[in-house]
């Protein structure tokens, strides 16, 4: 919680008028505790994954050809049905595994030093922080995932998540909830090693919904914006991973598909099915 009561004197005390970000930042966290506002994360990975899907449900259930053809199992079709039980597993697994984990992890945050103070990041600041969080993740996650894919965690946990064989945006956090923990630990470790402020915590999380949703799509669309961010894999790349399913050993790489290259775990995405 914020140490000023008024905007006058959040001014007196930092010598200097407030920004309008900063204005604004007063004005919604002032009268919120620190817990309150970790708490946010929660509520942002439940409401951006359900918007961040939206879109590709409509696709899904619309047929439109000029849309459809840029799916990856184009013969596969998904009901509302189907979509519907997968958004309702997934939320009911943010209740039981997510929101305990956000809580249970309060007191770290505290202690690694993420800050909620008046004293917002610059452009550049949010920008390589996001990219040394990417960074960490994509190295750590990768190591996460090739040991689910052993014999025993992928038949007792990992398997789970590849019950979609043709993932859709919906399925991207769809996992056991021993995953869902698992698979958190390189999502905090950027924060951990590099702690910033609060606003920086939560547009990662809200971006690696973002990215993971994507990855699930199950369309490769040539507009997409990642398509430009080099050594990105992209839907087609994790397609095939889940396509392959408990057979894989390729194609671990959550973002960036360096780790595959550097220890030997890349193929190249199918076309195959788009015959």
């Amino acid at each position: 919680m914020l140490p000023y009561h008024t905007l006058q004197e959040a001014q007196v005390a930092l010598g200097r008028e407030l920004s309008l970000a900063e204005t604004l930042w007063f004005k919604y966290s002032a009268n919120k505790s620190d817990f309150v506002l970790h708490c946010h994360n929660t509520l942002f990975l439940c409401l951006f994954y359900s918007i961040f899907s939206i879109p590709l449900v409509l696709i899904e259930l619309s047929g439109y050809e000029k849309l459809n053809k840029h799916k990856i199992q184009p013969r596969v079709k998904r009901s509302f049905t189907e979509m519907f039980k997968c958004y309702k597993d997934v939320m009911q697994t943010f209740v039981i595994a997510v929101s305990p984990l956000q809580i249970i992890s309060y007191p770290t945050i505290k202690w690694i030093g993420i800050r909620t103070d008046l004293s917002l990041p610059s452009v550049w600041e949010f920008f390589w922080q996001i990219l040394v969080y990417f960074v960490i993740e994509d190295f750590s996650h990768y190591w996460m995932h090739r040991m689910l894919h052993c014999k025993w965690a992928y038949e007792k946990i990992h398997k789970v998540h590849h019950e979609y064989t043709t993932p859709i945006g919906l399925s991207a956090p769809y996992a056991h909830w021993a995953e869902i923990i698992i698979l958190g630990i390189p999502s905090f470790l950027g924060p951990a090693l590099v702690p910033g402020h609060i606003t920086i915590y939560w547009l990662w999380f809200i971006l690696r919904q973002l990215e993971a949703v994507e990855n699930h799509s199950g369309y490769d669309f040539p507009w997409s914006p990642t398509k430009y961010i080099p050594f990105y894999g992209g839907p087609a790349y994790h397609d095939y991973h889940h396509y392959v399913g408990g057979k894989s050993q390729s194609n671990f790489a959550l973002v960036f598909t360096y780790c595959d290259y550097i220890y030997r775990t890349h193929k190249v995405t199918f076309v195959i099915l788009n015959d």
